[in-house]
This record gives structure tokens, C-alpha cells and sequence, in this order.
């Protein structure tokens, strides 16, 4: 066993990983760019060493800079972890050079696998289904369109390198693939340094099931059921669960089989996941996609519905042990389902979401575990992908793993920066997934559903009592006219509060204090509430009712209100009435998040058409094309490819033709 072992990731799966070593009695070894001086796992470690800036590519990303972290920290191994060099063969190469332990499988696997398109070549030759499809290897120069006419539309768009949804473009109609093709290539580009790309057939109402597959150097090889991840936005999983209700014992068998004899075709080592598509019509009828060479995000609900560690068996199978278990000895006890907790805006087209952590609060019971490195302080950029955590839930059916994760995420506060979870609780709520009805285009028929921009009324009173609270005198001794209660002669007119939550406004009018008030919400009726904070929580009572709220203030005064899953910021406003009628929409085009500009696709003067695509904005390894609002002109375009820009940046601003005139 190794005495000292570098985790060569960030985040959640750093601190997972830590957790592990930790428990077996081994040294762990943190690094870190400038962006993650303080984060969680830095903390964690027993000891971190620094490996460049906050860019990727100067840090993460740099296997000189790793690979003489782990030297000279003492480490006879390293893990990888997921996403960045987890599959990178010239990782597993210098790790090898250096006399280190790659915690992962040979380096000849991770190229046999890493391809997309020699990995469909190995396992069919191995008797494993692949999907029909064509690739750049295959395809003459210029010869795209013909080759997707003949796989059929619609049709998927793959990098031939990387994984995790990047790069990954639906085509529906002839018309799409050029854009498609120049998108994806950009995105594999950046994300895998490598832009080849294979097209593939798209299986209609299609479910994604994987095999988790774990094998040791000495030739054995088994598998441990599979998982559901089915639930995905853009190619990205959002939600998945362990074992899956679609699958048989034949065909759980059958598939397990098959990803077993696609991990001995390349001499697997290590914990890897072979990823199927199927019809849910068809459930029979399975194609191999990819074989991931790593540890997955979602591998808690394997571990959590069989009781293994996956990381552990990772750093013994490393090590050279034997597996101590036997195909025949896994069984998959009760149901699991995780979901992921983004930096993200649903309502806002899902583009990531930034800024400083001010409160944390995670869930705890039976049957739930939090993958998390959140932490008061953390500060979300754009350097990195927005993950934040993975909320788990385990129950012994998945009716009850269901109930067990809705109250996790009811439960779940993070203030600061704005997440996902009310939309990770409505899509749990939804009547298809209660029922297990799923595929990989559920969430986006669903997604007017799900997704909602409105602030609940109550949240803007609560946010006026929390600032009303704020104004409080304190002290034993009080002058009655320090007291903020809007006293006047002869009538007492309220204090007002003009907040703004997003792209949502309100003006509250609170008569009397905090403990007995009237609150007025625009033009709605009064409601008689009283108000107190308990540390961290703010308490409300109105009309028989008793509310709880998470609350946090941030430097700029904005107050963060966090209840079931929900949680928003409140600022004061000053309403700006325009002096002459303006068109819908002109003015500034502003950057939807913090991020760099990619691609500038117009220049001042153009004459452009509303929906006309302007500029090309990449954060977290997400791109968001920003397109013009009305029909005019560009009459100003400050910025350039390759400039940072921040949130809600003037990108361009775009004049109604008579206004040029």
C-alpha cells in the first residue's frame, strides 16, 4: 500500500478522494492554482503544493507542474480524479517516467478508449453493439454532409476525445451541421485539445445506461450493476440513480457481460464505466457509446447500492492487490440517486453563475450523503466547470430514495452564489420521473415547466422584515425616534423598500416593527406578520403560519434569502423611468456571465436582425451565444475575441435603424 498518494484535481472529487486516503491511513497530497488558495480540499490535505494560476491550461491542465508536485512532495502515486488529465495517456506517460503510480488503467487503455472512434473499432471487434456512425478519420475532406445524409438524421455530433457533454451537438435538419460542426469543433478544441469529431446516429426517446466495471492487474474483471443517467441538459447529466427500472435481470446480465468484454478487449485496469444508449421503447436492443477510463461523477450511487468504496478499490487494485470480491458476491441492495448541484441559472438558459459564498448549510440524515466543497469564503469563477456538489440519497426502494433526496435539496442552502436545486426538486417532482418513464430528451420537453424566473411574494417580505430587522436600534436604552417604524403626525406611513431580485421588482411597505407588522407587497393585500433572526435563520409567522429562512448579507448589502430548495438575492433599487419611448429590447447587449468573449461575429455599423448572433461568450467550459435583441444596427462593439469580460458587461449596443438616420 502506498504511504503517500497526490490528488491531481479541485473540488468536490479532491475532497472525495482526500476522504478515502484519509481513511486508509494514507498521506494525501493537495494541489492548487491561485484561484483555489483557500478552497476546501486545500484545507483538507495534509499537505498542497502550488501548480501555477487560476487558467486551466497554466495549472490544472499542466503536467510538468503536476508531475514535480507529486515528486517533490514525496508521492509515490497520483489520482487523477475526473475530468481534466483523468484520461490523458501523456499524464499516465509522464507519471510512469517519473517512477509514479498512475491510479487509473494502462496507458494503452486510456488510448484505445479516449478515441471514441478506435474505441467503437476495439469492442465490436470484441462482439460488443456499437451505434452506426462515421468519424473524421473516415470521412474525405469535405465530405461531411454527404456522410450525415447517409447515417440519417437527426444525428449526434461527438468529440472524438473527452467526455461529460462538451463539445456534443443534437442535429436535426441539413441546415443545422455547419454551425453545429464549427461549435463543436471550437468547444473539443478548448476543452480536450483535440477537435476530431464522429457522427452518430441519434436513437429516438434514447436512455442512457452505464456499466460501472472494476478489474485488477491480475486479469479479473466485474462488473456492479448499472446506472441510470438519463436525465441530462445539453449531453450533461443532471440526475442519476442506481439500478435502473428499465432493465431485467436478462438484460442487466446481458449488459454487464458486454462491458465486461469491452474492459478485458483493451487489458482494463482500475474503475471504469462502459456507457450504452438504448430506445426506451426497445430496452432489448443496447449500442456501446464510450468507456469512460476513470472514476465517475456519479459513482455514489454505485458505492451507496453496493457498499463498496470505489476510490478505495481504485488505490488497491493500484497497488497490485488482488479484488477480494467476486462477481458473485455483488448484490445491489436498495435504491440510490444523485443529483448535481450547478453554479447556474436556470432561468436564464442555464449560463453559469458567479461570486462569493457567503453561507453554507448541506443536509444530513439517514440514507444522505453530500459530495461537496463549498465552504463559506469559496469564491465560483469561470475557470472551471460549475459543479458545486452532489446531493445523495439512498432508501430501500426508489420511492423512498426519491422522498429522501426532495428533502435533501429542500434543505440544501447556499447563499451567494445562485444554483440549480429548485430546479433539480422540480424536475425529481415531475410525474414521468416519479414513475421512471425516462430518456435523454425529458428534461427539454419539460423545460417551460421546470424552470421559472418569478420570486415568490413572500420572499420580498421576508427581505423587507430582514432589512427592517437590520435597522434595529440596539442597546437597553432606546430613543423612540431611532426606531425605523415611517411615525408620522397623525398617521404612521410605513417604511419602503424598493428590492429587486433578479429580473423581478417590488416595492414593500412594512407598517409597525419587525415583531408585529403589516406588510404590503406592491398592490396586494396586507398581511400581519412579526419577525426575528436566530443566527443564521430568519423566522416569520403570518396567518397561521411559521416560516424559516436562511439568510446572509453580502459586502454590496444585497441580503440572500434561502427556503425549500429556493433561494435568491435582494437589493435595494432606484426605479428609472425612461423619458421617451424606447424600443423593446434596444440599447446595451450585456454578458449573461462572467466569462471570455470566444467569437465576435458582427462589426459596428452591421445591420442586423433580431436573434442575429453577435458574439460568442465561453465561462466554465460552457459557451453562450449572445444574439441582437431587435432589428438595428451595431452601433457600438467595445470588446474583442479573447477578452475577459464580467457579468452583465456591455458586449454591444444595438440602435433601431432610425436612430442612425
Amino acid at each position: 500500500m502506498f504511504d503517500s498518494v497526490l490528488v491531481a484535481n479541485r473540488g468536490e472529487i479532491a475532497v472525495r478522494v482526500i476522504r478515502t486516503l484519509r481513511d486508509l491511513g494514507i498521506r494525501a497530497v493537495a494541489v492548487y492554482s491561485d484561484a483555489d488558495a483557500e478552497a476546501r480540499h486545500v484545507h483538507e490535505a495534509d499537505t498542497a503544493v502550488r501548480i501555477g494560476p487560476a487558467e486551466a491550461s497554466k495549472s490544472y491542465l499542466s503536467i510538468p507542474a503536476i508531475v514535480d508536485a507529486a515528486v517533490s512532495s514525496g508521492a509515490q502515486a497520483v489520482h487523477p480524479g475526473y475530468g481534466f488529465l483523468a484520461e490523458n495517456a501523456e499524464f499516465a506517460r509522464a507519471c510512469e517516467a517519473a517512477g509514479l503510480v498512475f491510479i487509473g488503467p494502462p496507458v494503452d487503455a486510456i488510448d484505445a478508449m479516449g478515441d471514441k472512434i478506435r474505441a467503437k473499432a476495439t469492442v465490436s471487434k470484441a462482439g460488443v453493439p456499437v451505434v452506426p456512425g462515421a468519424s473524421d478519420v473516415d470521412i474525405p475532406s469535405g465530405g461531411f454532409a454527404a456522410a450525415a445524409a447517409d447515417v440519417g438524421y437527426p444525428l449526434l455530433i461527438k468529440p472524438s476525445a473527452g467526455g461529460g457533454g462538451k463539445g456534443m451537438r443534437l442535429v436535426h435538419a441539413p441546415d443545422e451541421l455547419d454551425d453545429a460542426i464549427e461549435s463543436a469543433r471550437r468547444e473539443a478544441k478548448s476543452s480536450f485539445g483535440d477537435d476530431t469529431l464522429l457522427i452518430e446516429r441519434f436513437v429516438t426517446t434514447p436512455r442512457h445506461i452505464e456499466i460501472q466495471v472494476m478489474a485488477d492487474k491480475h486479469g479479473h474483471v466485474i462488473h456492479l450493476g448499472e446506472r441510470e443517467c438519463s436525465l441530462q441538459r445539453r449531453h450533461q447529466k443532471i440526475i442519476e440513480e442506481a439500478p435502473s427500472v428499465l432493465l431485467d435481470e436478462a438484460t442487466r446480465d446481458k449488459m454487464g457481460t458486454a462491458a465486461a468484454e469491452a474492459a478485458r478487449s483493451v487489458g482494463y485496469v482500475g474503475a471504469g464505466t462502459v456507457e450504452f444508449i438504448m430506445s426506451a421503447h426497445n430496452p432489448d436492443e443496447f449500442f456501446f457509446m464510450e468507456m469512460n477510463t476513470r472514476l465517475q461523477v456519479e459513482h455514489p450511487v454505485t458505492e451507496l447500492v453496493t457498499g463498496l468504496d470505489l476510490v478505495e478499490w481504485q488505490v488497491r487494485v493500484a497497488a497490485g492487490e488482488h479484488l477480494s470480491v467476486q462477481q458473485s458476491d455483488v448484490v445491489i441492495n436498495g435504491h440510490a440517486i444523485e443529483a448535481r448541484v450547478y453554479a447556474e441559472d436556470p432561468a436564464r438558459g442555464f449560463i453559469p453563475t458567479g461570486g462569493t459564498v457567503l453561507a453554507v448549510h448541506e443536509p444530513s440524515g439517514d440514507g444522505v450523503r453530500v459530495d461537496s466543497w463549498m465552504t463559506p469564503g469559496a469564491v465560483i469563477g469561470s475557470n472551471y466547470d460549475p459543479m458545486l456538489a452532489k446531493v445523495i440519497a439512498w432508501g430501500p426502494d426508489r420511492a423512498a430514495a426519491l422522498h429522501r433526496l426532495d428533502r435533501a435539496l429542500a434543505d440544501t442552502a447556499l447563499l451567494g452564489v445562485g444554483t440549480n436545486t429548485a430546479f433539480l426538486r422540480g424536475l425529481l417532482a415531475d410525474n414521468d420521473v416519479r414513475a421512471g418513464r425516462l430518456d435523454t430528451e425529458l428534461v427539454d420537453r419539460r423545460l417551460s415547466e421546470l424552470v421559472s424566473s418569478d420570486v415568490p411574494a413572500e420572499f420580498f417580505a421576508a427581505a423587507a422584515l430582514d432589512r427592517l430587522l437590520e435597522l434595529q436600534p440596539s442597546g437597553s436604552i432606546v430613543d423612540p425616534w431611532d426606531i425605523p417604524d415611517g411615525w408620522r403626525m397623525g398617521a404612521s406611513r410605513g417604511v419602503v423598500f424598493r428590492l429587486k431580485s433578479g429580473q423581478t421588482s417590488a416595492v414593500v411597505r412594512v407598517e409597525g416593527t419587525p415583531s408585529a407588522a403589516n406588510v404590503f407587497v406592491d398592490d396586494a393585500e396586507p398581511v400581519r406578520v412579526s419577525a426575528r433572526r436566530d443566527g443564521f435563520m430568519l423566522e416569520v409567522r403570518h396567518a397561521g403560519r411559521f416560516d424559516r429562512y436562511r439568510h446572509a448579507s453580502g459586502p454590496d448589502r444585497t441580503v440572500w434569502l434561502a427556503r425549500d430548495g429556493l433561494s435568491f438575492p435582494f437589493g435595494e433599487q432606484e426605479f428609472v423611468l425612461s423619458a421617451r419611448g424606447e424600443a423593446a429590447g434596444a440599447g446595451p447587449v450585456t454578458s449573461p456571465m462572467p466569462g471570455t468573449v470566444l467569437v465576435v461575429k458582427v462589426a459596428a455599423g452591421d445591420v442586423v436582425r433580431a436573434g442575429t448572433p453577435l458574439l460568442v461568450v465561453e465561462a466554465m467550459k460552457m459557451e453562450h451565444t449572445v444574439t441582437a435583441p431587435i432589428d438595428g444596427v451595431v452601433s457600438e462593439l467595445p470588446v474583442r475575441a479573447g477578452q475577459q469580460v464580467a457579468l452583465d458587461e456591455t458586449l454591444a449596443v444595438v440602435s433601431p435603424q432610425e436612430e442612425q438616420q
